[in-house]
C-alpha cells in the first residue's frame, strides 16, 4: 500500500496568532482503517480539508491517491437516489445494491427521491457510493451525528469491512466497532498508534502516568540537587577562606580540597540542569481533564415523571404509545429507540411543548428542570451575553467552558461562528450551571470530543443527578443510564 506523507506542515487561519499545526511531520498507510481523534478545536476537520485541497499551507502533503470527502454535498436531491447514485460513482446498479444490503437500507430506496430519505439513509446512501469509487480514499468527518445507536452499529460493521478512510468520531464504541489505527490530535504533537480507540486510551494512560510519576522523581530530585550544589558551594567558599592567614600549615592542600568541592559543585549543577532539560519534556501532551461539578436539587417527591398510556401522533401516523413509565429520584433515564420513534418530541412534550398526544404526561410539582436541547441554531451574542440573558453566574459558567477545554480567544466571538462542537458545550455549561431537581438532556454529545464525554460521564457518575436523556453514543448509555425506556 502507498503511504499519505505529511512533512514540516504548518498551517494557521487568516488574521489568526497561532498555528494550527505547526512543523507536524507524520505518514499514514492508505490501507489502514484509520480513526481520527482529538479535542473540538485542534484541527482534525481543517485537516481533512487540506487533503482536499481547500486551505493553504507550508511544508509538503503527498499521496498517490484521491481524496473524497463525507458529508458530500448532493447537488440535486429531488433526484431517484439512483441517479444522485450514478453522479457520485459509475459503478453498476448491482454494486449499489450489496452495498446498501450491507448498510440494511431497502432496495426500493434506489427508487425514491433522494431527498425523502431519512437523514441516516442519506448518509448511508453517500458512503456507499463513496467506497465503491476505486482508487479513492475516503474521509469521513463525523458520519454518526445522524445516525440512531442501532444504525451505528450497522455504519461501523459496514466500515470495518472497508480499507483506505480516516474516520472522524468521538463515538468510542462506534471507533472500536470499525478502526485499526488511531491518528490523534494532542495539546503538543499529533501520534500515530496500531489499534482501536480502547488500546489507544490504555496507552494513553499509561504514559500519563509514566510522565506524572517521571515529573515527580525529577522535581524532588532537581530540588535535592540544588541544596546539594548550594552546601558544597558554601562548603568550599568555607575552605578557599580557611587558607588565609598565617595559622594554614599547607596552603596547597586546602586549595585543591576548595578545587576539588567547585568541582563537585559544578557536576551537581550540570545533573541539576539536565534534570531540568528532561523535566521540560514531560507533561507537554496531557490533556486537562478538570473536574467538573454540578449541584442538583432536593425534590419532597419520590416520583418526578409519570406517564400513563402515553402516544404522540402527528395526523394518521402514531409516532410511539402508549407508553408507561415513572421516573423517580435519583434515577437516570435513557430514552432509547430508533430515529422518529419519538424520543424528541416526548422531551418537548415534557417542557410544555404542542404536541398532539393522548394519555398523561405527569410532572411533580414545583419540579426546576434544566433542559439542554438538541438544536444549538438560536445561539448568537457572545458567551457573556448568552449567560447574562439566562441568568446564569458569569464565572461559574466561563469556568466550566475553560475546563471542557474552550478556548479564551472564543469568548469575544459571536456564538453563530461556532464549530458544532463548541456550541454544543456552550450548552452543556449552561446547563452544568444551573441548580435543578431534574436535567433533561436532548442529544448531547453530537460534535462533542471523547476526552469532554468522559468528564461528562465521571461528572454524573459523581454527582448522581436525577435524568431524562436522550443519546445514542452505546458507551456513554451503558456508563451513565441506570434504566432504559424503550420506544
Amino acid at each position: 500500500m502507498s503511504q499519505i506523507r505529511v512533512n514540516d506542515l504548518t498551517v494557521h487561519y487568516e488574521g489568526s496568532y497561532d498555528n494550527i499545526f505547526e512543523h507536524t511531520s507524520f505518514s499514514v498507510d492508505t490501507g489502514w482503517k484509520l480513526g481520527f481523534v482529538g479535542r473540538n478545536g485542534r484541527g482534525k476537520t481543517t485537516f481533512l480539508k487540506l487533503l482536499m485541497g481547500e486551505y493553504d499551507y507550508e511544508g509538503t502533503i503527498s499521496a498517490s491517491v484521491l481524496f473524497d470527502y463525507f458529508p458530500f454535498a448532493v447537488a440535486d436531491a429531488s433526484l431517484t437516489t439512483e441517479a444522485v447514485f450514478a453522479t457520485i460513482s459509475d459503478a453498476p446498479r448491482w454494486r449499489l445494491e450489496k452495498e446498501l444490503n450491507l448498510l440494511e437500507v431497502e432496495p426500493d430506496a434506489l427508487d425514491r427521491a433522494f431527498s425523502t430519505l431519512s437523514p441516516g439513509e442519506q448518509t448511508k446512501v453517500l458512503l456507499a457510493a463513496l467506497f465503491s469509487r476505486s482508487g479513492h480514499f475516503l474521509l469521513i468527518d463525523e458520519p454518526t451525528n445522524h445516525l440512531d445507536m442501532e444504525a451505528r452499529a450497522v455504519v461501523s460493521r459496514y466500515l470495518s469491512g472497508k480499507t483506505g478512510f480516516i474516520l472522524v468520531s468521538h463515538d468510542r464504541s462506534f471507533l472500536d466497532g470499525c478502526v485499526d489505527h488511531i491518528l490523534s490530535i494532542n495539546r503538543e504533537s499529533i501520534e500515530v498508534q496500531k489499534g482501536n480507540f480502547s488500546s489507544w486510551e490504555e496507552n494513553r494512560k499509561r504514559q500519563d502516568n509514566f510522565e506524572f510519576a517521571e515529573n515527580e522523581r525529577l522535581t524532588r530530585e532537581i530540588s535535592e540537587l540544588h541544596t546539594a550544589a548550594k552546601r558544597t558551594a558554601e562548603w568550599s567558599d568555607r575552605v578557599e577562606r580557611s587558607k588565609i592567614g598565617e595559622h594554614v600549615a599547607d596552603r596547597g592542600f586546602v586549595g585543591a580540597k576548595s578545587a576539588r568541592m567547585m568541582k563537585r559543585a559544578k557536576a551537581t549543577e550540570r545533573r541539576q540542569d539536565n534534570a531540568a532539560k528532561e523535566k521540560e519534556k514531560l507533561l507537554k501532551d496531557i490533556e486537562r481533564n478538570d473536574t467538573l461539578k454540578v449541584t442538583p436539587l432536593r425534590h419532597h417527591a419520590d416520583i418526578l415523571i409519570e406517564a400513563k398510556d402515553l402516544t404522540i401522533s402527528y395526523g394518521e401516523r402514531v409516532v410511539t404509545g402508549p407508553l408507561n413509565f415513572t421516573l423517580r429520584q435519583g434515577e437516570r433515564a435513557a430514552l432509547l429507540g430508533k430515529n422518529g420513534s419519538g424520543k424528541s418530541s416526548i422531551v418537548k412534550l415534557l417542557m410544555g411543548e404542542e404536541i398532539p398526544h393522548a394519555g398523561i404526561l405527569r410532572t411533580a410539582s414545583g419540579l426546576i428542570i434544566s433542559y439542554m436541547p438538541q438544536d444549538t441554531s438560536f445561539l448568537s451574542g457572545t458567551v457573556t451575553d448568552f449567560a447574562r440573558e439566562n441568568g446564569l453566574d458569569e464565572t461559574l459558567f466561563l469556568t466550566i467552558l475553560r475546563k471542557l477545554d474552550f478556548p479564551r480567544v472564543q469568548f469575544e466571538k459571536d456564538m453563530r461562528s461556532f464549530s458544532g462542537g463548541q456550541k454544543k458545550k456552550a450548552l452543556l455549561a449552561k446547563t452544568l450551571s444551573e441548580r435543578a431537581h431534574l436535567y433533561v438532556w436532548d442529544e448531547p454529545l453530537n460534535f462533542v470530543d471523547v476526552l469532554s464525554r468522559m468528564q461528562i460521564r465521571d461528572l454524573l457518575l459523581a454527582a448522581k443527578p436525577t435524568m431524562l436523556f436522550v443519546e445514542h453514543d452505546r458507551t456513554f448509555v451503558d456508563e451513565i443510564a441506570t434504566r432504559r425506556i424503550m420506544l
